[in-house]
């Protein structure tokens, strides 16, 4: 075959005259999709939808067809691991930059800093030579003791749909595409291979369907990745309402469906409910010898033999066939995409960015924080959180980083250089292990002292300190923030209540610093001055930390998701829907969404029960005034609107708002939520400056589902549209009406 190579704008290109359809980059994607297709053999489509290895599925190597690469994600790109092993394969070149957890980018409430995630990680992924990354998460925050929270975007549908979309582009704009996870009602780590979700259809499209929609539909996502639990009594890995029904005909998805590792457990439900690409279904590689080689999974050689039967047809393998190669031809075939690159400065500058954006500054009574800059100052750091590295573990987010910049050591770098001194106490005791798939943290936590005796250190030298700044929280242990399991309830481990009380009596200048991707239980928050919700900030934690303790940012981030006062405040727990029921004659459990729409701020804002800390909430070092809001008209015959609000920073610190739009629906014919949110801004203000903030909604942000109609429905009647820095600090209202 002769090539004609040429140069244009200094660039290396190859003349596509004689290559053939599939392999020409100039034709329309589903021409090279079909042309490939039409020259393979069934046992070349039944090689391409299937694994080969524990992270990689098979190309067609007599096409030139290149294998798939994944690597699981989101937060950063996970080590090499051996074939056909969970054992880490060795590599000296697979550190990477550890982004925080998605939590934290939801707290951002900043679309722009979601993109400059997905492009960040994307280019690592590329440089790796990964075809798909295998997030972002954005199952919904319903319980808050879900062990995987920490790896979603939060409670609101809204806020996930519109932090998901610029993450998916940023990725795929690299030619590393998307696998949104877990789709769906995957919102419960416990028992989540034998959970089966059972929920109305309204609350079904209102509240877990529509960040999967908006990632699917606004960014082009090339993948889905199924959920282990049930849904209708069918493995969501093939699920024929969610996958076919839903993803692949309402929707239009394009891409391949991939199994999660694991949840593929039919052929036959596997052919026609929607599974594209089976991935893990022995977790063990070839381990256990022939009976687990990948050529008998599920859609492997036992599909083939139904095939060579006329047990079925080959239509539902061409169309998985098609969706993958789909996926190839946009990723390992896309030859113009670079090189990419990892551990660079840029990368380590935006891990810290989105830090920096996403701490909540949650309370800041007598402004203890930022801390004064003053020589000679003594700080005293407490608690095991302020030197535990948290990029290991967790589950399949556990990552091995170049460097993790520890709370304490950022705190010491930003006290030393204004001439401050930093000292350290433990405090309390955790989990002293440092080890996940072979990759280990080198720390040795152990500390054989009692509680009390922590306590007494800990105390004595916060007497003595000008500031004390107490690091604690969650984990990414199990029964924490980890995959797999649930947390026992809503309190903090290893009785680090005690050590706070103690600290808060010992000294007035105290901040709290709590890491976690999951609300808290804060039953001495009155006593403590400042606290600050740190989530886990990856390999630039430490920095993004002292970054706001010491007013080198003002905090701007708010809270994606509420934090209740107890548990029992929370709705599933309320209703007694947690973790559902056993059957009898099996070992599902039925787990019944009782509070339907009623998730997270809907439920207190609806029941009004006051929380911690509000969906939304997050201060500032500065003051914001909202002037009152307007509306553009006052009648909408299309349910387009434009608001516009004047906010005004009032204090003297620079310093970003996130304006939040807030809709109720006066009056309806079927229950709706005292309010929801359908729109937002953050704004950046000097102060004493002054900015008109624009937030135009449409018909979809009045509107409901109507299972019975199967469509959405907006009624026309009276709206309120309510804006604030808070779901439960609302400044200015407007009425409107929808004709």
């Amino acid at each position: 075959m002769a090539l004609t190579v040429v140069m244009s704008a200094g660039v290396l290109q190859t003349s596509a005259k004689s290559l053939p359809v599939y392999r020409d980059p100039s034709r329309p994607l589903d021409e090279r999709v079909e042309d490939a297709l039409s020259r393979m053999t069934t046992q070349e489509k039944i090689d391409i939808i299937h694994a080969q290895s524990k992270f990689s599925s098979r190309g067609v190597p007599r096409l030139g067809l290149p294998d798939l690469w994944t690597d699981d994600g989101p937060h950063g790109v996970r080590p090499e691991v051996l074939w056909d092993e969970w054992d880490q394969a060795g590599w000296t070149n697979d550190s990477c930059v550890a982004f925080p957890a998605l939590t934290c980018l939801a707290a951002s409430w900043n679309p722009e800093v979601s993109y400059l995630y997905g492009k960040s990680v994307g280019e690592e992924a590329r440089y790796r030579g990964k075809d798909v990354l295998l997030g972002p998460g954005v199952n919904i925050y319903r319980t808050p003791v879900n062990g995987r929270n920490f790896e979603y975007m939060g409670e609101d549908p809204y806020l996930a749909s519109v932090m998901v979309v610029p993450y998916v582009q940023g990725l795929q704009d690299c030619g590393v595409a998307a696998c949104v996870k877990h789709f769906a009602l995957n919102n419960n780590e416990l028992n989540r291979h034998t959970t089966n979700v059972i929920v109305d259809d309204r609350t079904l499209y209102e509240i877990y369907l529509p960040a999967f929609k908006a990632a699917v539909q606004k960014g082009k996502a090339w993948s889905i990745m199924g959920a282990y639990n049930y849904y209708k009594d069918e493995h969501l890995c093939h699920n024929q309402r969610m996958l076919n029904d839903i993803l692949k005909k309402e929707w239009g998805f394009d891409g391949a469906v991939v199994s999660d590792w694991g949840g593929t457990h039919d052929t036959r439900q596997a052919i026609t409910n929607g599974l594209d690409l089976e991935f893990g279904s022995w977790t063990d590689g070839l381990a256990n010898g022939a009976s687990n080689a990948y050529d008998n999974y599920y859609m492997a050689r036992p599909y083939l033999e139904l095939i060579r039967k006329g047990e079925v047809g080959t239509e539902e393998l061409d169309d998985k066939a098609r969706r993958v190669l789909r996926l190839m031809i946009r990723t390992a075939m896309d030859y113009t995409k670079g090189d990419g690159e990892m551990c660079s400065e840029a990368h380590y500058d935006a891990a810290r960015r989105i830090g920096d954006e996403g701490i909540v500054l949650l309370r800041n009574e007598n402004r203890v924080l930022p801390i004064a800059k003053a020589q000679g100052k003594k700080i005293l750091v407490v608690g095991e959180n302020a030197i535990k590295m948290m990029t290991v573990g967790g589950g399949s987010s556990s990552l091995k980083v170049q460097h993790e910049i520890s709370p304490l050591d950022g705190i010491r770098a930003a006290a030393s250089s204004c001439g401050m001194t930093v000292d350290y106490a433990r405090g309390y005791v955790g989990d002293v292990t440092g080890e996940y798939n072979g990759v280990v943290t080198g720390q040795n936590l152990n500390d054989s002292r009692s509680a009390a005796e922590l306590i007494a250190e800990a105390v004595g030298k916060a007497r003595e300190a000008d500031y004390v700044i107490f690091v604690g929280g969650l984990n990414k242990s199990a029964g924490q923030d980890c995959e797999d399991s649930d947390r026992a309830g809503l309190e903090l481990p290893y009785a680090q209540d005690d050590v706070i009380r103690a600290l808060a009596a010992a000294n007035p200048n105290f901040v709290v610093v709590n890491v976690s991707g999951n609300a808290v239980a804060m039953p001495w928050v009155k006593d403590v001055p400042a606290i600050v919700q740190a989530w886990f900030l990856g390999s630039e934690s430490g920095n993004s930390i002292a970054d706001v303790l010491f007013g080198e940012v003002n905090p701007s981030g708010k809270l994606p998701f509420t934090f209740p006062v107890r548990l029992s405040d929370s709705p599933a727990h309320a209703l007694g829907a947690y973790p559902g029921v056993k059957r009898a004659d099996s070992d599902v459990w039925d787990l019944e969404y009782k509070e339907g729409i009623l998730v997270g701020y809907r439920w207190h804002d609806t029941k009004k029960i006051k929380p911690l800390f509000a969906f939304g909430h997050g201060l500032s070092y500065t003051d914001f005034t909202f002037g009152k809001m307007t509306a553009d008209r006052a009648e909408t015959e299309d349910g387009t609107v434009t608001f516009t609000v004047p906010v005004t920073n009032s204090g003297n610190v620079a310093g970003a708002e996130v304006v939040q739009l807030y809709i109720t629906d006066n009056k309806c014919s079927v229950s709706r939520p005292a309010k929801e949110l359908k729109g937002f801004a953050k704004v950046f203000l000097q102060p004493g400056e002054t900015r008109d903030v624009k937030i135009t909604i449409d018909r979809d942000a009045l509107a409901f589902f109507d299972a019975d109609r199967h469509e959405w429905v907006a009624e026309p009647g009276q709206f309120t549209a309510s804006a604030g820095p808070a779901s439960d600090n609302i400044k200015t209202t407007v009425k409107f009406k929808l004709k």
